[in-house]
């Protein structure tokens, strides 16, 4: 052999060992990053208008599916974060929605409130979020503090309590938004008093520096003609700055105030403000470079994006230029993790808690069957027929989205059979023309449901001991609620979110058309971390997007309790 084509060999060789080793080497940092209500169809609709270094960084460089879902019925902000890093449907987490009714006193249960914790430094309402006490599993920071003693930092930063409690899991530490002072802060569940990082970062007021300052257009007004214009009649004055842009958050004021606060997070300032606390907290708790050697895990949950699409809905252009602002905003971050640690010694993953529906009235006027439920009409209609065929009394105590609670005092006092009163409630609701379909408490604790995609994941959504008698099901392009726009159903739109993943030493890029899950991400990075799963995870490792193929798991065939 010539000599030189030997040396070529030997260089080649020496490449693949080194790669081989890198790419069975954990990561030392891995960021989370969760889009509240951010639908996929809305990352690849703009991909045109993107900057460098953001969305169009993990479109080029990173590995993405376009047919990823959260695979759950209850497509809510609180069920969709709890599934990111648990791996687990809400069967399993106990996170059944963002707020629920007490089967036994129907007292109303926040997702993450815990009345034994409170704020630090901040004031605390009632069912204000503020421990994982609901939450039954454990998550990736979970196991990853548990496999080497506590060494690694699990930390998780949001605008909503539930967006940051439900990353850190049981054992991480989690800093939520308060809309009344501007500032991010803990509880007492996991600390006694911030740390003095966190004291010197709000020493000089940062979150008062967008006062008054206008959120405009990214593009010139020829950019958004795929979208509707500003002014649509169902648009709201959205948090006291009009219907149109511009939106100036604490417009009219003197000076910061709880109003300029609630709105400062409705508007693309508020990603950015999360994005620099979050670099203040890799700074201050010195994520990435871990003294014992250890990966270090970063949460970050944006939530502007949802309260966009709530107030305007995804097909306008405030969703629109909203999502070239984040665009922008996510590569300004991905630049400052590179500069700190190099892009490539990070793993990052992005993705979202759910999608979104369109505004019904605009669905009607593009020929969609658009249509808004009154659920108080609803049960006031049901409670009626219940009662002329059982008898007089209210038989369906509560509504709470998606589940309806049966009285079952009233029930059993009058020695009626509880499954003929479920069987003639769903009759009776899907007799209504939105409804699609009734699931009962007998049939989802019996596992006695149609065969279909709806049904596995009513049954994956629907929890024995918390959720009601009855899953209610709208049809599609239907909502319950009194927003512009909403999510929550098992509809495509809903479940299709985001699944990207960037990180060079682990990650071979390029898009997927293989189906994948948002519980599929837990697998994955316990395997790169090289930990075992979370309790009650049922993923699978995305074999098919990384460097050292792992064998792509079947996923259980279990789908609910």
């Amino acid at each position: 052999m010539a000599p030189f084509r030997l040396a070529a060999l030997i260089v080649l060789f020496a490449c693949l060992v080194r790669a081989a080793i890198a790419a069975g080497t954990p990561p030392r940092l891995v960021v989370v990053i969760v889009v509240d209500g951010l639908p996929q169809e809305q990352v690849l609709k703009y991909r045109d208008q993107y900057g460098a270094g953001g969305f169009k960084l993990l479109l080029e460089r990173g590995a993405w599916f376009a047919n990823a879902h959260q695979a759950h019925a209850v497509t809510l902000t609180a069920p969709g974060h709890s599934a990111v890093l648990s791996g687990a449907y809400p069967y399993q987490t106990g996170i059944i929605a963002n707020e629920w009714v007490d089967r036994r006193t129907l007292a109303a249960v926040y997702c993450t409130g815990d009345p034994a914790h409170s704020y630090i430094g901040e004031e605390t309402k009632k069912l204000d979020g503020t421990s994982p006490a609901n939450l039954r599993v454990t998550t990736l920071g979970d196991e990853l503090r548990y496999s080497n003693g506590g060494q690694s930092k699990v930390l998780a930063v949001s605008g909503k309590d539930r967006g940051a409690i439900l990353l850190a899991g049981k054992t991480g530490t989690a800093y939520m938004y308060m809309e009344k002072s501007g500032r991010f802060a803990s509880t007492t569940y996991y600390m006694k008093e911030h740390p003095q990082w966190r004291e010197r970062y709000y020493a000089g007021r940062p979150q008062d520096r967008w006062f008054g300052k206008p959120w405009t257009l990214a593009l010139p007004e020829t950019a958004y003609a795929r979208s509707i214009a500003d002014g649509q009649p169902w648009f709201p004055n959205y948090r006291g700055m009009g219907n149109r842009f511009p939106f100036a958050p604490g417009r009219g004021g003197a000076k910061p105030d709880a109003a300029y606060y609630v709105a400062l997070m409705g508007t693309p300032y508020g990603d950015e403000l999360t994005l620099e606390f979050a670099r203040a907290a890799i700074e201050g708790e010195n994520l990435g470079r871990n003294p014992a050697g250890v990966p270090d895990l970063l949460g970050v949950s944006l939530s502007t994006h949802d309260y966009v699409n709530h107030g305007f809905g995804p097909e306008s252009r405030e969703s629109q230029d909203h999502v070239l602002h984040l665009d922008r905003l996510i590569a300004d971050f991905f630049r400052y993790l590179d500069k700190r640690f190099g892009l490539d010694s990070v793993l990052i993953a992005l993705t979202a808690d759910h999608g979104f529906l369109n505004v019904p009235e605009y669905g009607q006027s593009q020929g969609l069957p658009g249509v808004r439920i009154d659920s108080r009409k609803l049960m006031a209609d049901l409670n009626a027929q219940l009662a002329a065929r059982f008898g007089p009394g209210s038989y369906a105590a509560e509504f709470s989205y998606p589940t309806l609670y049966l009285d079952t005092k009233l029930i059993d006092a009058n020695s009626i059979d509880r499954t003929e009163v479920e069987s003639a409630a769903a009759r009776i609701l899907t007799e209504h023309p939105a409804i699609a379909a009734v699931f009962t408490r007998t049939q989802l604790e019996s596992g006695a449901l149609p065969e279909g995609r709806t049904a596995t994941l009513v049954q994956r959504a629907w929890h024995r001991q918390l959720s009601g008698d009855l899953y209610v099901v709208q049809r599609p392009h239907a909502m319950f609620g009194s927003n512009v726009a909403t999510h929550g159903s098992p509809y495509a739109y809903d479940t299709n979110v985001p699944l990207m993943l960037l990180g060079a030493r682990w990650i071979r890029p390029g898009p997927s058309a293989s189906y994948a899950e948002v519980v599929d991400l837990a697998a994955t990075l316990a395997y790169l971390l090289e930990t075992r799963p979370p309790s009650a995870s049922e993923g699978r490792i995305l074999g098919e997007i990384l460097r050292a193929p792992a064998a792509a798991t079947a996923r259980p065939a279990k789908r609910g309790n």
